[in-house]
């Protein structure tokens, strides 16, 4: 029998994970990249690895900007938040080869955001069979990558894309 060590959740799963003061998309750029997650920064928005992934290569894109909706953002953020959509889908095509993609926003509480103040795009990929009971009945996903391997796989794609 195969066992899967998942420690680094626990803290999440209880609710006991740390939380940064103030809001988190707006605290993260003010880190060093690395440590923050970050792959990739824009004028006006900037691309981050999701710390509690749903897959690996899990990522969130978020303006600058602290506004809680699309329709708050000006033309040219929401333009680059969009193109930076089309840029991470690109990117983790080239690393992961995913089958397919979720994509999209949680906007309010009732929506699913566990953020509600600060608008975020979440880009997931998918394949086929990568669902199982763990989520389920265990409560736990299984991510096949450390998180700096994720890290260091993506980010160098980000730098590529930018010397173009």
């Amino acid at each position: 029998m195969d066992h899967l060590w998942t420690p680094w959740r626990l803290p999440y799963l209880q609710g006991r994970r740390p939380l940064p003061s103030g809001c988190l998309f707006c605290v993260k750029p003010d880190e060093p990249d690395e440590e923050a997650l970050i792959v990739h920064r824009g004028d006006q928005c900037y691309v981050l690895l999701n710390r509690f992934p749903y897959n690996n290569g899990h990522l969130m894109v978020a303006p600058y900007a602290h506004v809680a909706s699309l329709e708050d953002l000006d033309a040219g953020t929401s333009a680059e938040l969009v193109a930076l959509v089309k840029l991470s889908l690109g990117i983790l095509r080239q690393a992961y080869q995913p089958e397919g993609f979720n994509v999209g926003a949680n906007i309010g509480a009732t929506a699913g955001a566990g953020i509600e103040d600060h608008l975020h795009i979440h880009i997931v990929p998918r394949w086929a069979g990568d669902t199982n009971y763990m989520t389920t009945v265990g409560k736990t996903r299984v991510i096949p990558e450390w998180m700096d391997e994720t890290y260091n796989q993506l980010r160098p794609l980000f730098d590529q894309r930018d010397e173009r």
